[in-house]
């Protein structure tokens, strides 16, 4: 038993992801698998409760009345990623939605692991010893929510430009609470399982969708290897080295005295020298750390590759180069997967167009890109919300957009007006 054709619908979800895979066994027997859900801005005037309901209710009419999602993926924890499986009215309750449709899997990267809050360098169900990651993964939220309060107070110290870029960068960096709550609920209704992955890990996925095959490329745990701490470590400031070990308030957009402050927050001993760095910290600064936020948790996505009937279909939501790098060179079978990835037939634009979630020489340049065999590549993006051009930052990259004009068929969301959604057929 195998699918007789897979129909790929990418959601108009401005900066944000939104893919619904259908495996069509016949015509009455459809599968469907939902890849992200989620946005920090929307096109033109839409409504972000109206939108994002509306998009809940366009996938609800695809899997039909009656009928269950197979899974539900959430490859990382970014709001561009999950916040549509929220259910408060910010989202017109779209995660009540999704959950209606009672996946039977729920699946999200080792990090999301709600046992694996404290102490963990691995998903639960493979002990480990080392210094906790995902505890601070969850602090760097805290201070994530903190610089995005700053933000919204419009100090005037804060330039418009950099104010903007934390806003964009804070929104999508806090820890989601409700989407994050929403998956966590869905994984453990009746009939549902949740699997948190690692690479090489079994997803499940294959006894629900016969004839596919599935495989995780990434994220790797610290067991793996200890190259995702790298842009924390690293960074030349060396402020997320501080960030993981310690949560801090913030500095007041009125950057009050540190007497002051003293007597109205307690601070304990060990985070005072924190706090002093923050107090003088400016806008470039602060935007600094949370660019180092949202690279680390892009080295937390999940990176899925599904093979059915010849064809091979790459989801690498955000990862970068450092989740990139394990699958690639450092893993026992990073040969095996090279050789894979040369023949992938469909490709998900990784991180919205930005260029180093496109490893140029690793991946890209890999791609066979023969003219009998058109590359499929589907892009979920929106201009000017991210980067800078004259840092060649921007996203969508302006070069890689360029080459995959030039070496693929590609579908683009930014083309979007109505419907909401575009969709090819793989097979």
């Amino acid at each position: 038993m195998k699918p007789k054709s897979v129909e790929i619908r990418s959601y108009q979800m401005g900066f944000g992801d939104c893919f619904l895979l259908s495996f069509v066994y016949s015509d009455n027997d459809k599968r469907h698998v939902l890849v992200d859900f989620g946005t920090t801005a929307l096109p033109g005037k839409a409504k972000r409760a109206v939108h994002m309901r509306g998009i809940a209710d366009a996938i609800a009419a695809v899997v039909g009345n009656g009928n269950r999602l197979t899974a539900v993926i959430a490859t990382h924890r970014h709001a561009d990623h999950i916040s549509g499986f929220g259910v408060g009215s910010d989202t017109g309750e779209s995660g009540k939605v999704i959950a209606a449709l009672r996946p039977r899997l729920v699946l999200q990267p080792w990090t999301e692991d709600p046992n694996a809050r404290v102490n963990a360098s691995q998903a639960t169900r493979h002990p480990g010893t080392n210094k906790s990651f995902v505890s601070s993964l969850a602090t760097m939220n805290a201070i994530a929510g903190h610089v995005l309060a700053l933000a919204n107070e419009k100090p005037a110290w804060m330039s418009v430009a950099v104010r903007r870029e934390l806003e964009f960068l804070g929104s999508d960096n806090i820890a989601n609470r409700s989407a994050v709550q929403n998956l966590i609920a869905m994984g453990s209704q009746n009939g549902a399982k949740a699997h948190y992955l690692r690479h090489g890990d079994k997803t499940g996925l294959e006894t629900l969708l016969p004839g596919v095959k599935v495989r995780v490329l990434g994220p790797p745990d610290l067991t793996q290897t200890q190259n995702i701490r790298r842009q924390r470590s690293v960074d030349r400031d060396q402020f997320w080295h501080f960030v993981s070990r310690v949560a801090a308030p913030m500095p007041s957009a009125s950057r009050p005295t540190r007497a002051k402050k003293a007597r109205a927050i307690p601070i304990p001993a060990n985070a005072r020298w924190f706090r002093d760095r923050l107090e003088h910290l400016g806008g470039q600064n602060l935007l600094e750390i949370v660019r180092q936020l949202d690279q680390q948790m892009n080295n937390t996505s999940l990176i899925l590759l599904f093979e059915v009937k010849g064809k091979k279909l790459l989801f690498p939501g955000d990862a970068q180069m450092e989740n990139w790098n394990y699958a690639l060179t450092e893993a026992k079978d990073s040969k095996g997967t090279r050789a894979l990835l040369a023949s992938v037939d469909f490709y998900k634009v990784g991180h919205h167009g930005s260029l180093n979630a496109t490893p140029r020489k690793l991946l890209w340049e890999a791609f066979e890109k023969r003219k009998d065999r058109k590359l499929l590549t589907m892009i979920s993006t929106m201009s000017g919300k991210h980067g800078k051009p004259a840092k060649k930052t921007e996203v969508p990259r302006t070069t890689l957009i360029k080459a995959l004009k030039a070496n693929s068929k590609l579908t683009d969301t930014r083309t979007l007006k109505r419907p909401n959604f575009v969709h090819v057929n793989v097979l």
